[in-house]
């Protein structure tokens, strides 16, 4: 009969320690950090609704199918999906298991003495001998001397220290490198530190992202974003009031290089910035330069120009008049965007736009831009009536319009050329349901100049973190901690004195590294020299 192996049953408990175990372990931590890493990539690879809110707006309507699947996945709202958060939440609980009882560990072995000296030294790898001679020692000079002399200098170097009696021999055993497990713990222990910091950050900050037209002004709060991503613990207390206008914004195009002609190699925002009872100060904002003001920063994300538009209805009222962003939808900013007239009679009104900066027709008849300035500015508008639908109380997308419902009357298969405007110029709309009029006009529109005629915008996006300081002071403890680690050795020396019968005094030298360390051998010879030459008369 094969009695075979019989093993105890872990149970319950003994399961749930088994677990805790494999979860505390550092190779579970690594793992963890590794997986968080790659569980970030989604989030550079699509829009996300906390930054971007436009481009996943934009990514929706290009991939009707994929956008919806991508959206279970929680794909456009990366770093708050469960997945994420998961990983997050585990690998904190690893790193604080694995970093606890190694701080107790570390702690106790602070408080213990130096290892007591080995009796065979020359088994070591780092070993020196040197003998001198009755002699040549110093008036005086004895194992006694030479120990504390050797304690003294190994002291002073650094080293944890402690002299041990032997039969018929003294040493002294020392040890230093402690600050390499020190630093080890601290890099661990920033790394939670960062993590706690930036939840919590996450927790009572905000994002917020806002259009914002040339002369036009926001005010810091709620209401006046477009799109608002308020922390866990988000409170209105948050929200630090200032106002900020839009005074100017203004790009640089390359005008030399042929390969690179038309490219932007400047942006230039300029700002004005108010706090409550103070006076106006100027201000510029620039791609990778951020604005710090009000307790958030505020970033430079995109820009595009905005048509001021003019709709009359019927009877000639003005139905809506405003400077319109238009969505650019290439390198030499062919734009697109929405006007929205539901106060219009007889009929609600729509129109779906084109703006091009530059303006020149394809062989096909169809306009494009063929650069991002405004050389020859031309507006399209493909014109609708009927019910808008905004009475339903089911909130629109500002840049996007679902004519299903709406009959054409411009445009498209309408029977009606779209209605195309300069600035400055007005077109009257098909059976008498009023007017449309391109406001804008250059100074100098009789010589060809029609620089800064049409308004841009520029989208802000504005961040609140509380814990941003925090969390470059973990960021730098971490750093340390990893230089300490990886930098400093960690080594054990022991020196050995024995008097000989003939009166001279044998002198043992020997050190030992926990891991790779191949200045070693230089630094036991280095501690032989310099007590040895210590001793001599």
């Amino acid at each position: 009969m094969d009695p075979g192996i019989t093993q105890p049953k872990l149970g319950f408990v003994g399961m749930l320690r088994f677990f805790w175990r494999q979860l505390t372990s550092m190779r579970t931590a690594i793992v963890l950090l590794l997986l968080l890493a790659v569980a970030a990539v989604p989030g550079s690879m699509w829009p996300q609704r906390s930054s971007d809110p436009n481009g996943v707006i934009q990514f929706f309507a290009n991939n009707p199918t994929l956008a919806p699947v991508l959206d279970r996945i929680q794909l456009f709202d990366v770093y708050t999906s469960a997945w994420f958060s998961a990983i997050y939440i585990l690998l904190f609980i690893s790193l604080i298991g694995c970093v606890l009882p190694r701080t107790m560990h570390h702690l106790r072995a602070l408080r213990t003495k130096p290892p007591r000296t080995p009796a065979r030294l020359d088994r070591l790898a780092a070993f020196r001998t040197v003998t001198v001679a009755p002699d040549e020692l110093a008036e005086g000079t004895d194992a006694a001397a030479a120990i504390e002399a050797a304690r003294t200098q190994l002291r002073a170097s650094g080293y944890r220290v402690t002299v041990f009696q032997g039969a018929k021999d003294l040493s002294v055993s020392a040890e230093r490198g402690y600050l390499r497990e020190t630093g080890n713990l601290v890099f661990h222990t920033a790394l939670i530190g960062v993590l706690v910091a930036v939840g919590l950050g996450g927790g009572f900050g905000y994002t917020g992202q806002k259009v914002v037209v040339e002369g036009q002004s926001f005010v810091n709060v709620k209401g006046s974003y477009d799109s608002f991503t308020p922390g866990r613990f988000f409170t209105d207390a948050e929200l630090q009031p200032y106002r900020l206008t839009l005074d100017t914004f203004t790009v640089t195009y390359e005008e030399q290089s042929i390969r690179a002609y038309g490219q932007p190699i400047d942006y230039n925002a300029k700002v004005t910035t108010w706090l409550p009872g103070g006076k106006g100060s100027d201000a510029t904002i620039k791609v990778n330069e951020p604005l710090e003001f009000g307790g958030t920063q505020l970033y430079l994300l995109g820009n595009g120009y905005a048509p001021t538009i003019t709709v009359r209805d019927g009877k000639g009222n003005i139905a809506f008049t405003a400077s319109v962003p238009f969505l650019p939808q290439d390198a030499n900013l062919t734009s697109t965007g929405v006007v929205r007239a539901p106060d219009a009679v007889p009929e609600q009104l729509a129109f779906r736009g084109f703006f091009y900066p530059t303006a020149a027709q394809l062989p096909s008849g169809a306009l494009t831009s063929i650069h991002p300035d405004l050389r020859n500015p031309v507006l399209t508008l493909f014109a609708y009536k009927g019910d808008l639908g905004l009475d339903s109380g089911i909130p629109q997308n500002v840049y996007a319009l679902d004519p299903k419902d709406l009959i054409q009357i411009a445009g498209g298969d309408s029977g009606v050329a779209p209605l195309e405007l300069r600035p400055g110029q007005t077109v009257d709309l098909p059976d008498g349901l009023g007017s449309v009029t391109f406001d804008n006009a250059a100074p100098n529109a009789a010589e060809g100049d029609w620089s800064h005629s049409v308004p841009r915008f520029v989208s802000l996006d504005v961040h609140h973190d509380p814990a941003q300081g925090w969390v470059l002071l973990f960021a730098v403890l971490a750093v340390l901690g990893l230089l300490s680690s990886l930098f400093i050795p960690r080594r054990r020396v022991w020196v050995k004195a024995v008097e000989q019968k003939s009166g001279s005094l044998r002198l043992e030298y020997a050190g030992l590294a926990r891991g790779e360390d191949p200045g070693l051998d230089a630094t036991v010879e280095s501690i032989a020299a310099r007590h040895t030459g210590g001793l001599k008369a």
